[in-house]
């Protein structure tokens, strides 16, 4: 049970340290696909899944990153 704890928590820190450099790099469309991109590489599958609901909330109100998650 500990192995699996731990393991959801590395997980959970791999989508979060994701989030915090895209609301970093959300000022420019080019470096916040680009990071997506990264991300999807090394996220598994739930954590793309959660991922793009965040991307979905979090452009919402953006005009400029608003069409991101059309591309994922």
């Amino acid at each position: 049970m500990v192995y699996i704890y731990i393991k959801l928590q590395i997980m959970t820190e791999r989508l979060n340290h994701t989030i915090k450099i895209l609301e970093k790099v959300s000022f420019s469309k080019d470096l916040f696909l680009k990071e997506i991109t990264k991300a999807i590489e090394f996220l598994l599958p739930f954590e793309i899944d959660k991922l793009k609901e965040w991307i979905a909330d979090f452009t919402k109100n953006k005009s400029d990153l608003e069409d991101i998650i059309v591309i994922l």
